[in-house]
This record gives structure tokens, C-alpha cells and sequence, in this order.
């Protein structure tokens, strides 16, 4: 079984309840106010981190309008702008971490970001980040990876439009900076992805090829994909969110709103509850129902010396008698005592 992480407080892991993180991303609109408002919706949500992404448009990219830098005009969110346009509406402004760092840990929240380039680490360290999220187009950024791997915290790495080989290199270049706590997240890098493109089969596999925790960035519409995912084995699972995604966002239409990401708190957690363990056995609960179970008895009034025949014995409920495997056995056998119909047929009597 794959180590768990202790974050803040939270383990994640195994043997403990679903890691819920609540993606803010761009869904604050331009506005501090809604982005505290956000914190203290997932706080009451019961979710146990609220995440950030930690870049500006200068550091993630420039502002051109070749081709390449155009996202496809098809593009069912953001067609027609080009990345810097996106990535200027999107951000989420430096001063802002402090404030909203500040507000998620006062109600008991674990504030973390993605950083997309030094100066991002070098903001969430002086904010005392407890954890890291690289994202699905970031894999491949070593330097990154070693800058956020050298901080000796958590590491959760998105898998989106990843090879194989893209994840073994992510993770062999954070463990050669003896850094070990590794979260892959099995993702969809599109915006809504569809569930059919979901692939969470691949969770077991993740786990197992890498050693690591496993988990799910879920840009699917609703929680039915995240609570699959869990009962696949992921220990951690991210979702955008916002107050209303009729309020618009660059997100909002992919984004869980509050009472969705209530029911995908309690749900994930009913899931792994019900994943017990691979042992088939009576629980506590069942012992009235195995107390219920079909059994031998004697149905009508007999004396002794008669024999055992369909018309006086029967597999019946409750429990008590022989098993209903032993009918064929006592049929024909004398009754030793006279019985009274209700009788549970055991061998004292037959």
C-alpha cells in the first residue's frame, strides 16, 4: 500500500476519507470580495482545501497573435482569444494570496496553488504553502518540478495529455530531489471533458506503475465521474468551483456550485466508506439478518417414532435448525421425541 501524506493537519491516503480540493481558478471574476466568498462556501461545503493558480500573463506566456498562440476558434469556452487575452481575465493577481490564504486558513481550510514559474514559488513559500499542484501542461517543466521539489512538500501532479513516459519523467525527477510525497492525478486536459473520455481505469494503474497516491482532476460535468473515481482507489479529487455558473467565469460552466460540491463532499465519503475491505464475512449489522435465515423446522404437530417427510418438515425462516442442505438427509429418518409445529429439526430430535 502506497504511503500516506500528512498535510496541515489532513492525511491523505488509503485509510483516510476522500482529499476534496476546491479549485478557484478564474471563477472570482476579477473580484477579491467573490473569491473570499468562494473560500467560505467550500469551507462550509466540508471540503478540506481550497486551491489558487499563481501566475500572471507575462509569466505564462506573451502577448502575440500568431497562430499558434490563438486558442482554436472552436473551442466550446475561450475560441476567439488568444492566450494572453485568457490568461489576462484568468489570473489571479499576487496580492491577492495573502488575503485569500489568510481567509481560507481562519476557517480551516489548506490554502495551495499551482505555481507556473519561480516567481510563483517564491510567492507561495513566503505564504507558507503546505502543498504544491504542478498542472497537466506543466509535467514536462523539470526546472519547475525540481524548484518545487526542493521545498520538501507534497507534490500533486495532473496527468492531462501526458504519456507514460511524461509521468515516470515528473516523478523520477521530484523523487532524485529526495522528495517522495507524490500525488498523480488521473486528468482529462479539456474544458468540459466529456465523461466518456474519463479513463478512470486508469487510476489503479497510476497507482501501481509509480507507487504513488492517485487521485482525479475532474473537469467532467456534476460528481458521478468523481465518485467512480474513488471507488477506484483515488485518495484525492480536485473540482473547479464557483458560486453560480449562471454569474459567468472562464470556468463556471465545468464548475461544481456550492450545494454540488456539498453532495460531492458527503458522497465521496459514503463511497470510501462502502469500499470496506476484500474479505466476504458477516458484519455487526447482519446479525439479524443471518438470525433470519432459512433454516429446518417442523411445520406440523408429530410424534415420535413418525417420519421425517415433506408434509412435516420444511426450510423455513428463522434460523435455528439444520441447514436446508441437510433436507434430503433427514428425510425418512424417524422423530426420538414428539415436536410442536415450530419446532427447529435438529439432530436431538430426529
Amino acid at each position: 500500500m502506497q504511503a500516506s501524506y500528512e498535510v496541515s493537519g489532513h492525511r491523505i491516503g488509503n485509510s483516510e476519507r476522500p482529499f476534496i480540493i476546491a479549485e478557484v481558478s478564474g471563477n472570482h471574476n476579477g473580484d477579491l470580495q467573490r473569491a473570499l466568498d468562494i473560500v467560505d462556501m467550500v469551507a462550509e461545503s466540508g471540503a478540506q482545501a481550497v486551491k489558487l493558480q499563481s501566475y500572471t500573463a507575462d509569466t505564462i506566456t506573451i502577448d502575440s497573435n500568431k497562430p499558434q498562440f490563438n486558442i482554436s476558434a472552436d473551442h466550446p469556452l475561450w475560441g476567439g482569444k488568444n492566450l494572453y487575452q485568457l490568461y489576462t481575465e484568468a489570473h489571479t493577481p499576487w496580492e491577492w494570496h495573502a488575503p485569500i490564504f489568510e481567509r481560507a486558513r481562519s476557517r480551516g481550510l489548506i490554502p495551495f496553488s499551482s505555481p507556473f514559474d519561480a516567481s510563483a514559488v517564491e510567492l507561495l513559500e513566503s505564504l507558507d504553502a503546505p502543498l504544491y499542484k504542478i498542472a497537466s501542461l506543466e509535467i514536462g517543466d523539470l526546472p519547475l518540478l525540481r524548484l518545487v521539489a526542493r521545498t520538501g512538500k507534497p507534490i500533486i501532479l495532473s496527468n492531462g495529455a501526458a504519456s507514460m513516459t511524461d509521468i515516470d519523467t515528473a516523478v523520477q525527477t521530484i523523487r532524485a530531489e529526495g522528495n517522495d510525497q507524490i500525488v498523480v492525478l488521473a486528468c482529462t486536459s479539456s474544458y468540459p471533458a466529456a465523461a466518456s473520455e474519463s479513463n478512470l481505469r486508469t487510476i489503479p494503474v497510476l497507482r501501481d506503475a509509480f507507487g504513488v497516491q492517485v487521485g482525479l482532476s475532474d473537469h467532467t460535468m456534476g460528481i458521478g465521474a468523481a465518485i467512480a473515481a474513488v471507488a477506484l482507489g483515488a485518495t484525492v479529487i480536485e473540482k473547479h468551483v464557483t458560486l453560480s455558473r449562471a454569474d459567468g467565469g472562464v470556468d463556471s460552466d465545468f464548475s461544481l456550485e456550492p450545494a454540488e460540491l456539498a453532495a460531492l463532499v458527503q458522497e465521496s465519503q459514503t463511497a470510501w466508506e462502502a469500499l470496506g475491505s476484500p474479505v466476504i464475512r458477516q458484519t455487526a449489522s447482519e446479525s439479524e439478518s443471518q438470525r433470519l435465515r432459512r433454516s429446518l423446522y417442523v411445520v406440523k404437530p408429530v410424534r415420535a417414532g413418525e417420519l421425517a417427510s415433506p408434509e412435516n418438515v420444511r426450510s423455513i425462516r428463522p434460523a435455528g435448525g439444520l441447514e436446508p442442505g441437510m433436507y434430503e438427509t433427514v428425510l425418512g429418518r424417524p422423530f426420538r421425541t414428539d415436536c410442536e409445529a415450530g419446532t427447529p429439526l435438529t439432530w436431538d430430535v430426529v
